[in-house]
């Protein structure tokens, strides 16, 4: 059962999977929903306005009619950017009386076969090429950010191909042997070929929209840190990473958010270059937003997405209260929270501090509440070592599996130091009663038809909520089944 859950209504957009990289092909082109298949559904604008649309498209090699989508994507979800049929010749032709979102597009046909190109400020341009190899083939005329896009598509496709036969004559060689080293020295020659030619674009392209694309899409060089380094001190390397992986975004630049760099790499950032735990989840977040304050959209974006991910009902992370209130008490307020109602921000601060009464390593609030034949009842009274503080529903159906669990353990428990205080929530005198009966609970349960005494002690999102509370009564664990609490309880004893 969920009690007290509040979303993040102030969340406008969808936040789904990112592409799994920038030049991917987007995942279920023809499943865009109608609500976000119109342009300019939110205030981001590029710095210059774009020109009305004529853009023509000349495909080879695929089908010579159909319909043919144009699609975008916004922060890692596919929108519907225009449509249209192909004409004898196999010619596409997008012509509108205004311009298209800047970013990136995908022509998409009936057979799925798609490529890509960038839409600018400059949306008069065409476009040749065999749909089966455009990488290849394509001719661009009047558009230099896709020249540039597709000559550096050509270089890498050259140096993918290269790296491959390294590897393949790698296969079988020892390290520190001569042949083995000159392969080496091949890599890094290929590596300082990409090097340069980033920075010939950079230096000599400053401005375009495709120099800001390609860069943000980087993993960072490390190849500055010596490789003892990075051994002898993985974790401070695994924070340098990090750190560098945001360094060559332009965050002045909100085109980029319609591209799929930002939420791919915000994904990988958050979800495979984080240690998951709360602290420092939320000390990565922080790195981050705190550099996009000033920069409306980023922040918006960067803010819900982080919020939504661990939204506690939604992880398996022991402590996502944790990464929310933090979250929550450091973005979601009403100086910074400009997209939302006021009375949003008030409930979410709300949740926010019922929530942050109860987090892992804090001292657990006791609780003075009385069961149903009047008699009170402490946490901070009880006497055993290590108190589990149950919180439970008698309609719940995980409750039915969970409770019969703890019942059946509390004798053996109770000779090694453990015991249970039960607390019961959104129910009635009868049904608990009947309930307790039923299940021969031998452990106090409170029953406050008020919720006074509990209010803002133990948080609760889905019943039932089990906290382990140790000697100190401090917090050790939670969201917790029975089969875990041991495995809590051991390693304080051992820690």
């Amino acid at each position: 059962m969920r009690v007290m859950y509040f979303l993040i209504a102030m969340l406008f957009f969808a936040c789904g999977d990112p592409s799994s990289s920038a030049s991917s092909k987007p995942s279920n082109p023809t499943a865009v929903s109608a609500s976000s298949s119109t342009q300019g559904s939110t205030s981001s604008t590029p710095t210059t306005p774009g020109e009305n649309p004529d853009i023509k498209i000349t495909i080879q090699g695929g089908p010579t009619s159909g319909q043919v989508q144009l699609i975008g994507m916004f922060n890692g979800e596919n929108y519907l950017i225009d449509k249209g049929e192909i004409q004898p010749g196999g010619v596409l032709h997008f012509k509108k009386g205004e311009p298209y979102r800047q970013g990136l597009a995908y022509v998409v046909l009936a057979d799925n076969t798609n490529f890509q190109f960038l839409i600018t400020e400059d949306q008069t341009f065409n476009l040749t090429c065999n749909v089966n190899d455009p990488t290849t083939t394509m001719k661009v005329e009047g558009s230099l950010d896709n020249q540039l896009l597709y000559d550096m598509s050509r270089f890498e496709s050259d140096q993918r191909a290269e790296h491959a036969q390294i590897k393949s004559q790698k296969s079988g060689l020892k390290e520190g042997t001569p042949e083995y080293d000159a392969l080496e020295k091949k890599t890094e020659e290929l590596l300082n070929a990409r090097t340069a030619y980033l920075n010939k674009l950079k230096k000599e392209h400053p401005g375009s929209f495709f120099t800001a694309f390609k860069l943000a899409g980087q993993n960072p060089d490390m190849r500055d840190i010596p490789k003892a380094e990075r051994t002898a001190d993985p974790n401070k390397f695994a924070s340098l990473y990090r750190k560098r992986l945001w360094q060559d975004v332009n965050f002045n630049d909100e085109r980029l958010m319609w591209t799929p760099v930002i939420s791919t790499k915000l994904k990988r950032y958050m979800t495979e270059l984080t240690v998951q735990n709360p602290d420092s989840i939320f000390a990565s977040a922080k790195f981050l937003i705190d550099q996009v304050l000033d920069k409306p959209e980023y922040f918006k974006y960067f803010a819900n997405w982080i919020t939504l991910q661990y939204e506690p009902t939604k992880t398996t992370l022991m402590d996502a209260e944790a990464v929310y209130v933090n979250m929550v008490k450091n973005y979601f307020t009403k100086e910074r929270a400009f997209w939302s109602e006021e009375v949003e921000v008030v409930g979410l601060q709300k949740r926010a501090y019922e929530m942050g009464q109860s987090l892992v390593g804090q001292q657990g609030p006791d609780v003075v509440s009385k069961d149903l034949d009047g008699n009170e009842h402490s946490i901070y009274g009880m006497k055993s070592d290590y108190i589990l503080v149950y919180m439970f529903n008698p309609d719940c159906e995980h409750c039915a599996v969970e409770t019969p669990k703890l019942v059946a353990n509390y004798k053996s428990w109770k000779a090694k130091g453990i015991d249970v205080y039960g607390i019961a929530i959104d129910t009635d005198e009868q049904k608990l009663g009947d309930y307790i009966k039923k299940n021969q609970i031998p452990f106090n349960v409170v029953y406050d038809s008020t919720n006074r005494s509990i209010y803002a002690k133990y948080y609760v999102n889905i019943t039932p909520e089990l906290y382990v509370l140790n000697k100190d009564r401090k917090i050790i664990g939670k969201n917790l089944n029975v089969d875990q609490v041991m495995t809590i309880i051991d390693r304080d004893r051992n820690g």
